[in-house]
């Protein structure tokens, strides 16, 4: 249990059966009346985004999340296949819970998942891809003062924007948090 009082960036908590992740918080003291803490919570499973207000003695249950260590292996329909590396288990996982975060990652990566009471609501990509450009327009010379881009389509099947001069069968390197092209590998 923690109380308000304590509460910091980045502490989960366990509110009503969800899970929410504090990410920015407020000690108020008015002129008149009690003090309060004013918070902005982020349910880790659904993203939605709550502003919540607390007294400073107010205990609230934490959320102990682990993080570990899993190959993606593939896709098959709307299930995707996960090893863990220590115990060799295989893991399966909906799309849905999924949703869009294996968009830059290959079969056979590796990805770090949070788990929460023996079950998996998380998933975080490695923070840089190398992927080859599969389909891409051919590059023009002329209006590049500007940092012109075209569209490409990486191995994955992720479209991203990259400068006129990749081509097609190159590697380049992606931020996977913004979908964002680095430069070429």
């Amino acid at each position: 249990m923690i109380s308000a009082g304590e509460f910091r960036n980045g502490i989960t908590l366990e509110i009503d059966g969800a899970l929410f992740i504090i990410t920015d918080f407020q000690h108020v003291k008015p002129g008149k009346g009690a003090a309060f803490v004013r918070s902005t919570l982020k349910n880790l499973e659904t993203g939605a985004v709550i502003e919540k207000t607390f007294r400073p003695n107010e205990k609230m249950p934490r959320a102990h999340i682990d993080r570990r260590d899993l190959q993606y292996l593939y896709t098959d329909g709307t299930l995707y296949y996960f090893m863990d590396n220590e115990s060799f288990e295989q893991l399966e996982m909906n799309a849905s819970d999924v949703g869009d975060s294996l968009v830059f990652v290959k079969e056979n990566e590796t990805v770090q998942v949070q788990v929460h009471n023996g079950r998996i609501f998380g998933i975080e990509p490695p923070m840089h891809v190398e992927l080859e450009i599969t389909e891409t327009e051919p590059g023009f010379a002329g209006n590049t003062a500007q940092g012109a881009t075209k569209p490409a389509v990486v191995e994955t099947g992720a479209t991203i924007k990259v400068p006129l001069f990749v081509s097609t069968g190159e590697k380049v390197k992606i931020d996977t948090r913004t979908g964002e092209y680095l430069g070429r590998v």
